[in-house]
């Protein structure tokens, strides 16, 4: 384990709280501060945004969930900690092998057939890693997570990695229900009805009333707006008359070998986001009735895109391409904001992309801690971001490797973001491509062949990634389909 974090101010120094709050599969133009038309209603996070510092590219480190936590608890990339796919997912894997072509003890029959077989991944979070919630605690900070945890089984649970108490995280990353009772072991029923995101909100408020003398960090992993789509009645009913009146309907465009949704319309789906904002509106009056509101460093994110090409094609990313599982920004651009009243600069707006790996060191930096030698080894703090948005911010390129098939249709692929220019590398069936961002948001014209100084260029900065993590990537497989693969 890593060294503890060190104090830089002294230790009569005002420590701020933390709430971490995390949706699960919201996408980046499902949100009012990002949408001005999308179909969903939140007015909560809308006014949270003019309190806050709101990027317009912050990244998750993975276009799936498990990924993407593990890159925000460790600081690391999901390549360099292993940890390349959602926990659960298609593996049969419990450490990785020495040659990860050796295929003694896996299971790879959801695999059979295809051309080639993805990179074997570790399906919980390793112990040796000093998570950022051991971190606080280590500096005296009560520390909660209620939600989704995704991180591996019992013995990998919250409480295992630096949480003082764990409500609702299991190995699962979707919930049995959305209503009580529901079936999860770390969550008492409550009232039959019961909503989860309301129950959610009202475990943290309850927390933070208890801890309110002394420094706290929250993580607050909602399940939603995850499968399975449940709704609240009332809700449900809102966006259904919501819907006929504006005459919406659901309209495709094809994403090979998928079908990409593009029109914000799902009744269900909107209501799952607005009974989210709702809840996040509970924890911040917490903050509030507290006295705490400028003591508290409130982060808003979510964990990768919106879902768009599978499940239900519940949302709709447009302008960004696909969703989530996909290479696109559409899979792992995400609404983010950073609150902390009297100190980020309220109502700015920051174009500088940061990722997941770096709020570990943002967040010590904020509460005076040194950076931990060894860990967050992939995570550059944006702290003076959140002070000056347009202050220089010097950190290596963004990297992503997830090096399996995604279950809502992406390639096995690696990518890295140098400036405004997105490489991506597919590891079979489909040409690298090449984008200038600021240019082509939606990613529809391949600059690949036109600008091949460009390509070299970020050609070579991914294969250093690939080497500086000791990524491991998908393989031939040795029993390959006699027909062609169309569809994954």
């Amino acid at each position: 384990m890593a060294q503890p974090a060190k104090e830089t101010n002294t230790t009569s120094a005002p420590k701020p709280n933390i709430v971490f709050i995390l949706a699960d599969d919201l996408g980046y133009m499902d949100v009012g501060f990002n949408n001005p038309h999308t179909f969903y209603d939140t007015p909560v996070l809308n006014k949270m945004a003019g309190e806050s510092v709101r990027f317009t590219a912050g990244y998750a480190a993975s276009p799936v969930c498990t990924p993407t936590r593990a890159s925000m608890m460790t600081g690391q990339y999901p390549a360099r900690t292993r940890n390349t796919d959602y926990s659960g997912g298609p593996n049969g894997r419990a450490v990785i092998p020495e040659d990860p072509t050796d295929m003694k003890g896996g299971d790879f029959k959801w695999h059979a057939g295809r051309p080639i077989l993805p990179a074997p991944y570790l399906e919980a979070l390793a112990h040796s890693h000093t998570t950022v919630a051991e971190a606080f605690k280590s500096k005296g900070y009560a520390t909660l997570s209620a939600g989704k945890w995704h991180l591996g089984d019992e013995g990998s649970w919250p409480q295992d990695h630096g949480f003082d108490i764990n409500i609702a995280g299991v190995r699962g990353g979707a919930p049995v229900s959305y209503f009580s009772p529901y079936r999860n072991p770390n969550l008492p029923d409550g009232p039959v009805g019961e909503h989860l995101p309301d129950r959610l909100a009202t475990e943290v408020a309850k927390f933070i009333n208890a801890h309110k003398d002394k420094p706290f960090f929250v993580y607050l992993p909602f399940y939603s707006v995850h499968t399975p789509l449940q709704g609240r009645p009332d809700l449900v009913k809102k966006y259904e008359e919501k819907r006929a009146r504006l005459g919406l309907k659901p309209e495709f465009e094809d994403e090979s070998p998928r079908q990409n949704l593009t029109v914000q319309q799902h009744p269900v789906y909107a209501a799952m986001v607005e009974a989210i904002d709702e809840a996040i509106g509970k924890v911040l009056k917490s903050i509030d009735d507290n006295g705490l509101r400028e003591d508290t460093i409130v982060v808003f994110f979510s964990d990768n895109g919106g879902l768009s090409t599978d499940e239900g094609h519940p949302t709709s990313n447009l302008p960004l391409r696909a969703g989530k599982a996909w290479a696109y920004e559409g899979g792992i651009r995400e609404p983010m904001l950073v609150r902390w009243p009297g100190k980020a600069k309220a109502g700015a707006v920051c174009n500088v992309p940061v990722i997941s790996t770096d709020f570990y060191p943002t967040l010590l930096e904020l509460c005076g801690l040194d950076p931990l030698p060894g860990q967050h080894v992939d995570g550059v703090s944006f702290a003076k971001l959140l002070m000056d948005p347009k202050a220089s911010h010097d950190r290596s390129p963004l990297f992503w490797h997830y090096p399996h098939w995604g279950n809502s249709g992406g390639i096995p692929y690696s990518a890295i973001r140098n400036g405004d220019w997105k490489l991506i590398r597919y590891y079979w069936n489909k040409e690298p491509e090449l984008f200038n961002l600021a240019n082509d948001l939606g990613e529809r014209k391949n600059l690949a062949q036109v600008n091949r100084e460009k390509f070299d260029e970020l050609s070579a900065k991914l294969d250093a990634m690939l080497k500086d993590t000791d990524a491991l990537l998908p393989f031939p497989n040795p029993k390959p389909a006699k027909r062609p693969l169309t569809k994954w």
